[in-house]
């Protein structure tokens, strides 16, 4: 008699937990573009969310601890034209962002130790070179300072942000909408899904297609794709009968997938979240109230199936924190932000545990903070693995340099560049150090007057409660 074995895995009782209403983010206009992007975006010190806003886009920077309700008058960053389709924080400054907009730029901004004080509308740099709406913006996993675009143009872009140039433009490789881009663990390499149902492994810099699949997945709607740490690469989309799939794929041979799990028939995009260290894949589909999780092994049939976190209301988008945001005295292994219409809820994923000692198992040395490499040296060919750190003590994190943009001697562009057109990257160079400085300076004293208000009217406060106690003694 043929008896089941359950397979064992230490991710089988993973569960998930909304938190208390009073550390959710309350009373938050959630933006309503149609765009299937996450509208979310978090670090171990803010979550960032795309909110509705009037005559432009803008988005909401809240520090974590900020929970409860956002008062409307809350400062954003509002330096858009247009709605604001994408953002990404920096994986190696905590304080800096990249945003995509319909307004054709990418903005990076450099966001306060503290959070907003006043709206911000003056980016650090200004990226343009895209033709049409950019709707996908992704930092380079190890590179200081590479940013990638994708617009609506069917071009990808990468920036180097730190002289605010285009440095690589990929065009004619996709034919219709870039639907996901994802770069690998070391970023050499990159992978695309497009509208026209293939999947593509591109080497950006070398400007050439490795490997590519044509109908990754039958149906017309949008697909995405991931890297997974092996070099493998998952993909979530639709069949010809519009049943939601999720795919494996060997890199070396696209013929066959290494496995398809079909899931149901719900119509929202599935968006995958993915955790290198742990190798386990959080599926968020956009409209839906539930977020499954799978467990991806090197033997058949790879992907496992682990379990449902289910609620009652759909979710808009969805945040992500980096493994070194999260608890790992309560074994806390991944947190999401749940988008409603009006709220930010945080999720927790913990495995359940009796003991209080640190978990290794659970918690391997995870990619740190630190770039592996500057951007000059990945523009010139050179690859690094990220440099990991341990969360054994639980993350302390370290002081955030200060953001740079370098401006080149105009001169000498002139010189190098006579025989060729300018392009639209060139003619983009973001406005004159002197006045970015001033503009710095101008929001410092900002700060500083609206914090001595603060304290002055603190102290008409302390005053009047003196009187007052003075009266009650007498």
């Amino acid at each position: 008699m043929m008896r089941r074995v359950v397979r064992q895995s230490k991710f089988r009782h993973v569960f998930g937990q909304a938190v208390k209403n009073d550390q959710c983010y309350d009373d938050i206009r959630v933006s309503r573009v149609t765009w299937d992007s996450a509208l979310c975006s978090v670090n171990p010190k803010f979550v960032a969310l795309i909110v509705d806003a009037s005559g432009g886009g803008a988005f909401l920077v809240l520090p974590l601890h900020k929970t409860g309700r956002i008062d409307k008058s809350y400062p954003t960053v509002c330096g858009h034209t247009g709605p604001v389709l994408d953002i990404d924080w920096c994986p190696h400054n905590d304080q800096v962002i990249a945003s995509g907009s319909e307004d054709c730029t990418v903005m990076v901004w450099q966001i306060p130790e503290n959070g907003l004080v006043t709206a911000m509308s003056e980016p650090v740099v200004v990226l343009e070179g895209h033709s049409k709406r950019v709707g996908i913006i992704t930092w380079h996993p190890t590179a200081r300072n590479v940013l990638l675009s994708a617009g609506c143009d069917n071009q990808i872009i990468i920036w180097n942000v730190g002289t605010s140039e285009a440095m690589i433009t990929l065009e004619d490789m996709h034919p219709d909408v870039i639907y996901s881009v994802c770069w690998n663990r070391n970023g050499s390499l990159i992978c695309t899904s497009c509208k026209d149902k293939a999947v593509r492994v591109i080497d950006p810099r070398k400007e050439m297609i490795v490997a590519e699949k044509e109908k990754a997945h039958e149906g017309a709607r949008p697909m995405r794709a991931i890297f997974l740490s092996d070099g493998n690469i998952l993909t979530t989309g639709f069949s010809r009968m519009s049943e939601r799939q999720l795919s494996l794929w060997n890199m070396q041979n696209m013929e066959e997938p290494m496995t398809v799990n079909e899931m149901d028939t719900s119509n929202g995009v599935l968006l995958p979240f993915y955790d290198p260290d742990t190798n386990v894949v959080y599926l968020c589909g956009k409209g839906d109230s539930s977020i499954r999780y799978f467990e991806i092994t090197d033997e058949a049939p790879y992907v496992h199936f682990l379990n449902t976190f289910a609620t009652k209301e759909p979710q808009r988008g969805m945040g992500y924190m980096p493994k070194r945001g999260l608890d790992v005295n309560k074994c806390e292994i991944a947190r999401f932000y749940k988008l409603h219409e009006r709220k930010c809820e945080p999720v927790v994923m913990t495995v359940p545990r009796k003991s209080d000692l640190f978990q290794d198992d659970l918690y391997p040395d995870t990619a740190g903070p630190d770039p592996a490499l500057e951007a000059e040296d990945w523009f010139e060919g050179k690859n690094g693995d990220p440099i990991l750190i341990s969360l054994k003590n639980g993350y302390v994190p370290g002081k955030n340099r200060e953001f740079k943009v370098v401006k080149k001697n105009v001169l000498d562009s002139k010189v190098n560049k006579n025989s060729e057109n300018s392009t639209p990257a060139n003619k983009s160079a973001s406005p004159t150090p002197s006045i970015k400085s001033e503009a710095k300076l101008e929001e410092i004293l900002k700060e500083i007057k609206s914090l001595k208000d603060l304290v002055s009217s603190q102290e008409k406060r302390i005053i009047k409660l003196e009187e007052q106690m003075s009266k009650i003694a007498i």
